[in-house]
């Protein structure tokens, strides 16, 4: 029986392995895939671009990591918006260099951001500029201390 999910048919153990395999190393060659799941890479292929049509697989990225890029400073940080202002003020936040990621969510606050900056004084300006943005009610910057994991 084919059980579907939002996404096209559910994930076979295969495909979950895949994407185990993928998240770890995402430069893994379809081969080096075939040799650890025991099928022919041609199989492989199909299954990933099978995950890629169905939006399992949405890309393949690289981790940076922001000291080593010069950025001293990493937050983690919420913004309170007025209503009827979320999609706009979301959507200038995210065309912000300084703005590495943006979520809309359902928590403590309507948006949540990962912000890089060189230095605490950036960091600062960083968030003054974004509690002078109309539709802007409150920042709550956390500054990161510590990246313990960080899985794309």
């Amino acid at each position: 029986m084919d059980r579907r999910t939002k996404y096209g048919p559910a994930l076979d153990e295969k495909d979950r392995r895949i994407l185990e395999i993928l998240i770890r190393n995402g430069r893994v060659t379809f081969r080096e895939l075939a040799e650890k799941l025991g099928i022919s890479d041609v199989a492989v292929r199909k299954r990933v671009l099978k995950l890629e049509k169905n939006g399992v697989i949405l890309g393949y990225t690289v981790v940076l990591n922001p000291k080593a890029l010069g950025y001293s400073v990493v937050s983690l940080t919420g913004v309170d918006v007025e209503p009827g202002a979320l999609i706009r003020v979301a959507r200038e936040l995210a065309s912000r260099d300084y703005v590495r990621a943006t979520w809309i969510t359902a928590g403590d606050h309507e948006i949540m951001l990962e912000i890089w900056a060189r230095d605490e004084k950036e960091m600062e300006d960083i968030i003054k500029e974004i509690e002078r943005m109309d539709g802007v009610r409150r920042v709550c910057p956390a500054v990161v201390t510590e990246r313990l994991k960080s899985r794309c």
